[in-house]
């Protein structure tokens, strides 16, 4: 059987072609997620290749380094997808959430396990009955999301959902390649490995108009 080729070497042509007419910002943005996402393309377990993606994914929008997710952070993202969701004619995102993923979300959001404040009662930061309303809180705004088919509010709530499976991989939180709570794990791969792509290839040929500059700028 042949080996399944990833986009990145199509992507990695494309930049090639066209970098040097690219912003400098926007060309650096893309350079060092397309070489995340080659990385995580040549990961066999789905752990790995989940942290590569989402560096990848970082690489693309982040320009300012927070620990947690804050307003701040939040504002950032939701800023950076309402440009991609601007500029994306060909409905790439659209696609992806509403007819390659929506099932796959929805479990996503339902799934304690990503959501923080479940871990913050465990860490007792937080009573049970607090999280408990939270978490239903949390998901009554999801589904209306889902039900309005707000592309960028079910985004945002997903990248949310999946920055704290991205804390418990990078903060040691959890054992590698583990059996214990394997779905988030895949699902948020197989989301990932789609979405990250078509961001990337968004801001190559639409050339969105960031805001701010790449975190740690290049210094010769």
């Amino acid at each position: 059987m042949a080996e399944e080729i990833g986009p990145y070497p199509l992507l990695k042509d494309r930049h090639r072609e066209i970098r040097d007419n690219l912003p400098q910002n926007l060309s650096l943005r893309i350079h060092r997620a397309l070489s995340w996402l080659n990385c995580a393309e040549q990961k066999e377990d789905n752990d790995s290749k989940f942290i590569f993606l989402w560096i990848s994914f970082n690489a693309a929008y982040a320009h300012e380094i927070l620990n947690r997710w804050e307003f701040n952070e939040r504002q950032v993202l939701s800023n950076f997808l309402q440009i991609l969701l601007d500029a994306d004619d060909e409905k790439a995102l659209y696609n992806i959430v509403w007819n390659e993923f929506s099932n796959s979300i929805r479990l996503l959001i339902n799934n304690q396990y990503v959501y923080q404040q479940f871990w913050d009662f465990q860490n007792e930061k937080i009573t049970e009955e607090e999280w408990q309303i939270l978490f239903q809180n949390s998901k009554d705004a999801s589904n209306r999301a889902m039900g309005h088919m707000d592309t960028e509010k079910v985004l945002a709530i997903v990248f949310e959902r999946l920055y704290t499976l991205r804390n418990q991989l990078i903060h040691g939180g959890a054992t590698w390649n583990s059996a214990i709570n394997r779905d988030q794990i895949r699902d948020g791969t197989k989301f990932m490995n789609q979405i990250v792509p078509a961001i990337i290839s968004i801001m190559l040929n639409k050339k969105p108009k960031l805001i701010g500059s790449p975190c740690y700028p290049v210094v010769q």
